[in-house]
């Protein structure tokens, strides 16, 4: 097992919650300066923000509200604490939507995860993140310092060159997206060089299975992590292969698709994140991204919760019969009737007609019960199906597409 990366890692469950009894109301009352979440924040009693179950009291920051506020106060939104010369980098992300970064050590904490994969001191690292407007390259640059390791920052394409370099440099470590150090490596083969290779740390794409075991029949051991622009890392691999533990700067819920209202663990839902960077404060920020807390700690010896990667998009608002239908629609359904569990729409074709069939967790009996809340919630009629508790997918679902487009 790769070593840890600090004491952090490793505390237990009782330290962690104290530890975070303290941090968490500077947080929120360093967030209660911004225009960003001023407004959503602005009533809340920073001291009261203790622990896990009371910020999820709190409202959730979308990133369209975040893009919204930037394009009324560029570059951050109008955050009252932040101006630009504060911070080292502002960076660029489809949106658009700015953020912003630091030089300090490890500021977006990809150190652990580096560390959790073997990076470290005597490494180079090809890092192939690009470095122009978003801040990947920057991420990961900043991370391999915290360990000790060097870096060649080799950006993307020119494959060709970065044949060369690697050879020519020994880089030990490759760093970027999960595919690309597939194509390097064909293209060594092409030139007859042999690459030192033995590390990758990956992120932004799927790792397949397959390609994992393609890197490792070459002797490279592969590790990604879950980390995006706004928020840094958020969880990454270790030897356990078991999971994805959850970083030390974040707190994450899985909370029902189109509320902010946390689901029990092992059940599928949004990824929301709190991130304990006082720099650049994100208090409840909605990925968009499906996953589900996992049951028990990671055999490696870290004792923060895992969560099972990357599962999907959140996001499944879907247009039938002319009309959006969106998944806080099929939450309100679901809030206003205690005896149902959960519930999906499901939108398919007959004929050349859309049809919306809801399926409802419940232990009634009488569809009828249900099809005026369908349609004062959802703004639509549809078939009703009565299912049992349990019978729904754990899949994060609340509406399900199955009309085809080719």
């Amino acid at each position: 097992m790769s070593k840890h990366f600090d004491t952090l890692e490793t505390r237990s469950a009782d330290q962690r919650a104290a530890d975070l009894a303290v941090d968490l109301p500077q947080l929120i009352a360093r967030a209660q300066t911004t225009a960003g979440m001023e407004k959503a924040l602005g009533d809340i009693d920073p001291a009261a923000i203790t622990d896990a179950a009371a910020l999820a009291a709190l409202p959730v920051l979308r990133k369209s509200e975040l893009v919204a506020a930037q394009g009324r106060a560029a570059p951050f939104g109008g955050y009252a604490a932040l101006a630009v010369h504060d911070f080292d980098h502002v960076f660029q992300s489809p949106g658009p939507i700015y953020e912003p970064g630091r030089a300090s050590p490890d500021w977006w904490r990809l150190g652990r995860f580096l560390a959790a994969s073997g990076v470290g001191r005597g490494d180079i690292v090809q890092n192939c993140f690009g470095y122009h407007l978003t801040p990947a390259g920057l991420m990961f640059e900043n991370g391999a310092r915290a360990v000790g390791a060097a870096v060649l920052p080799a950006g993307t394409g020119q494959t060709e060159l970065q044949v060369r370099a690697a050879v020519d440099i020994g880089t030990t470590a490759y760093a970027g997206t999960p595919d690309y150090l597939k194509i390097i490596l064909e293209k060594a083969d092409e030139m007859g060089e042999t690459l030192r290779l033995t590390k990758a740390v990956v992120g932004g794409g799927a790792l397949f299975p397959s390609l994992r075991q393609f890197y490792a029949d070459r002797g490279i051991t592969c590790r990604q992590c879950y980390a995006t622009a706004d928020l840094g890392n958020i969880a990454y691999e270790t030897d356990a292969l078991d999971g994805m533990v959850i970083d030390e700067g974040v707190i994450v819920e899985i909370v029902r698709p189109g509320t902010g209202d946390p689901v029990p663990h092992g059940e599928v839902g949004e990824v929301v994140v709190t991130t304990l960077n006082r720099d650049y404060p994100l208090v409840r920020f909605a990925t968009g991204d499906l996953s589900a807390i996992m049951e028990g700690e990671s055999p490696c010896g870290r004792t923060n919760l895992r969560i099972r990667g990357w599962m999907g998009r959140a996001d499944q608002t879907t247009k039938i019969k002319g009309m959006f239908v969106r998944p806080e629609q099929v939450a309100a359904f679901v809030s206003h009737h205690d005896e149902v569990a959960r519930a999906r729409v499901i939108a398919s074709r007959e004929g050349e007609m859309d049809v919306m069939t809801v399926r409802i967790e419940t232990r009634a009996s009488n569809p009828a019960l249900y099809e005026q809340s369908v349609l004062d919630t959802l703004k639509l009629r549809g078939k009703v199906e009565l299912v049992p508790p349990g019978t729904l997918p754990n899949d994060g679902k609340v509406i399900e597409d199955l009309r085809s487009y080719e």
